[in-house]
């Protein structure tokens, strides 16, 4: 990594930053107002952000049952999500802002720059406030928050090469797990990593383009049918699974799979084309185990994938999340492991799957 990077963010620098991300995010705006119906959706996810912006605390932090610095990222990238920008004066807008400066303060990363140490949500946490930074880069309401960001990214991102870069076996390599120092790999932390540097580089930060390849090995290895490694043919339709060498797909891995790919541009790919099939034929159920988490992938991957694919998940996703929203504008799991993590996170993947129709944050853009 370049660390040399305050000369990046001289006044003129940073102001051609700003401009050219507002530039960029104007066109999503106007598309955002062109496809404003004011229907069941839209209402939805205005009430999902006021409720997770009365969930706000005095620090900023937004969060209701800890892993506060990733909830509140999560939370950012909700608000972004249908079109709202820290610089407004709107609820929304202040809630942004706050929140961010409680994501980017001083003790919110370690000495190593790692986010996941300081609110117990390891790698995950990591990842997912990584990904958000990267998104608001250049977005700050002030030229102090965005110098924060950028620091705070820089430092996040050597984070995530480092533990990448850990010796593994060779399925497991390109891949990352709970912790900076894990010597194995899994799927699901996998994918947040990715995302997050696959963002970074389209901001034009140093990610070597070997990471991003190495990590897309790993999600070949991941997939669950045999042969995964072909490039073109046909490939049995299946899915993703949680680690290398299993070969029993499953709905949330899928999912996240089949996002994580078209994120780093391999839309045509034979195993996005099986695993957007599989999901057709293994559609989502309330009941899943990660329910919240693997809708949000589905939403996200099977609009890109376009066609059948993303009208199939558009009906599917509506009909299964506005019925489970709360008086309060907030979504919570049924139960298990979801309903535990609270409130903040699945109103938050909520908002996320809902607003596919704006196509708002950049990393979702195809």
């Amino acid at each position: 990594m370049n660390l040399n990077r305050r000369q990046w963010l001289t006044a003129n620098a940073l102001a051609a930053l700003v401009a050219a991300q507002r530039t960029r995010l104007s066109f999503a705006q106007e598309r955002i107002e062109s496809l404003y119906l004011d229907d069941d959706v839209d209402r939805a996810v205005q009430r999902g952000v006021k409720f997770l912006c009365g969930a706000q605390s005095d620090d900023g932090s937004i969060a209701d049952r800890g892993h506060a610095i990733a909830m509140t990222a999560m939370s950012v990238m909700a608000m972004a999500s249908i079109g709202s920008e820290p610089i407004q004066e709107s609820p929304t807008g202040k809630a942004m802002r706050k929140a961010l400066d409680y994501v980017v303060r001083d003790n919110n990363q370690n000495q190593q720059g790692y986010f996941g140490d300081s609110d117990g949500s390891r790698m995950y946490g990591h990842g997912i406030t990584t990904l958000m930074l990267t998104e608001m880069l250049g977005m700050g309401a002030t030229p102090e928050q965005n110098v924060k960001i950028h620091d705070s990214l820089i430092r996040a991102i050597e984070v995530i090469l480092a533990s990448q870069a850990i010796a593994k076996p060779s399925k497991l390599e390109g891949g990352w797990r709970y912790t900076p120092t894990s010597r194995d790999s899994d799927l699901s932390v996998s994918v947040w990593q990715l995302m997050a540097l696959r963002s970074a580089k389209n901001d034009g930060l140093d990610v070597p383009s070997e990471a991003i390849e190495a990590a897309i090995e790993y999600l070949r290895n991941s997939f669950a049918a045999p042969n995964p490694q072909a490039q073109s043919g046909e490939v049995p339709i299946s899915g993703f699974s949680y680690t290398p060498g299993s070969h029993h797909p499953s709905f949330t891995m899928t999912a996240a799979g089949l996002l994580a790919m078209q994120v780093c541009g391999q839309y045509e790919s034979p195993l996005v084309i099986s695993a957007a099939k599989w999901l057709l034929e293994h559609p989502p159920k309330l009941s899943e185990r990660f329910f919240y988490y693997g809708i949000y992938y589905y939403s996200q991957g099977m609009h890109q994938a376009s066609g059948e694919y993303a009208e199939t998940a558009e009906k599917i996703t509506r009909e299964l999340l506005l019925g489970e929203q709360g008086g309060d504008g907030s979504w919570l799991a049924r139960g298990g492991e979801e309903r535990n993590v609270g409130a903040v996170y699945s109103t938050c993947l909520a908002i996320l799957s809902l607003s596919v129709r704006y196509h708002y944050l950049p990393i979702y853009q195809r």
